[in-house]
């Protein structure tokens, strides 16, 4: 009989399965390959016999997928000494080290781009090939990214502690990619981080987690059907997901009762002032500006400034908000953008329309500047 297999949960089984083959003596490139193999191989035998430990299976799969490797590539004598006592097959070890490969993958020797592929792969269980589809990269190119990865950091290993800011920046990064080719990275963020935070117990960890949840409920009134951007004051509310932002504040609240305040944590509270507004305009747009001021105070980022230029102008007027972008750098992604926003906003639609075209000009992908070229057209058939 044809059993149909959960692709996410044998994902799941990854991180587990790799910490095992390190733990044995496994070198993190060669075991992370022969997992790898050995998820191709349950996807062709599960379908017409799952495993009673798939875990195990696993297991006893990829170490043996790791001798051949080990022994086809380095000299027989030498590896047989540490290698050649296969352990039976039998219950997979209950450690779990998880956690540890969070860390190893946001390794800090590790470009953010290849730090996100490592975890795509190690941590994710992806295939280098949907990785190279998510990323829209050929995937000889990301097969060299991921390789390189690997070989920076051949020599580290499970037991040292790792940084979880690093873990979470990672995560975030792979979030803010979004979705395209055959696998949905923010779900996939959602779900590695959701098993982050079942190995490690930190307000962070539940703040980036529900931010995610909050940012992801608004996902499906963000843009129309011709595929344009609809601004967050513009979105039908009836079609962000209900139950994602009752979660997303639920951990949201629970991470806060604690005390220990993070950037992720007023980032999420952020979001769930938007998700609590039944329609913009009745945003609390003052306590928007006081968590801008906890971040601003907790990183100090001249982005997380500007983003606070817009709600200040909400809260106290365009002028205001103009005032504090006045001390900002021009140069800044989406400046123009803001600043033609609040100009338009205090009645200032020539200069408005300028910088609505400049922000065009400046856009990081196609929807948003054809939503900024929209605007600066709309703009300049009211002015003539």
């Amino acid at each position: 009989m044809t059993v149909p297999l959960d692709e996410a949960l044998l994902r799941g089984l990854v991180p587990g399965v790799l910490g095992v083959l390190v733990r044995r003596g496994a070198d993190f490139a060669t075991a992370e390959d022969a997992v790898q193999e050995a998820l191709v191989e349950a996807l062709r035998v599960w379908a017409a016999d799952l495993p009673r430990d798939p875990k195990g299976w696993l297991v006893t799969v990829a170490w043996r997928k790791f001798l051949d490797a080990t022994r086809a590539i380095t000299a027989r004598q030498l590896r047989e000494l540490r290698v050649e006592a296969e352990p039976p097959p039998g219950p997979a070890e209950e450690v779990d080290d998880t956690l540890q490969l969070y860390f190893l993958c946001a390794h800090p020797s590790l470009s953010p781009s290849s730090a996100v592929a490592l975890t795509l792969r190690a941590v994710g269980g992806l295939t280098t090939r949907q990785i190279a589809s998510a990323y829209l990269v050929p995937e000889a190119t990301m097969a060299q990214r991921i390789s390189r990865a690997k070989r920076t950091i051949a020599g580290a290993r499970l037991d040292r502690p790792g940084d979880v800011a690093t873990v979470l920046r990672v995560l975030y990064l792979v979030f803010n990619e979004g979705y395209s080719g055959d696998v949905d990275l923010v779900a996939e963020a959602i779900r590695l981080t959701r098993q982050l935070r079942a190995a490690l117990d930190h307000p962070e960890v539940a703040g980036l987690l529900a931010l995610m949840l909050l940012h992801s409920a608004r996902r499906p009134a963000r843009t129309a059907p011709d595929g344009s951007l609809v601004p967050l004051a513009s979105q039908d509310r009836s079609r962000w997901d209900a139950a994602a932002i009752t979660e997303g504040v639920q951990i949201l609240q629970t991470a806060l009762s604690r005390d220990r305040l993070g950037e992720y944590q007023a980032q999420a509270a952020i979001a769930a002032l938007h998700a609590d507004a039944p329609t913009a305009v009745e945003t609390d747009w003052v306590q928007v500006v006081e968590w801008y001021d906890e971040l601003v105070r907790l990183t100090g980022s001249p982005v997380v400034r500007l983003n606070r230029a817009v709600a200040v102008g909400e809260a106290d007027g365009a002028r205001a908000g103009l005032a504090a972008l006045a001390d900002l750098d021009p140069a800044l992604p989406r400046y123009a953008a803001v600043a033609a926003y609040l100009h338009e906003k205090d009645g200032d639609r020539v200069a408005a329309a300028r910088l609505y075209a400049e922000a065009a000009r400046a856009a990081p992908n196609l929807p948003e500047r054809d939503h900024l070229t929209r605007q600066a057209a709309r703009l300049r058939a009211v002015t003539g």
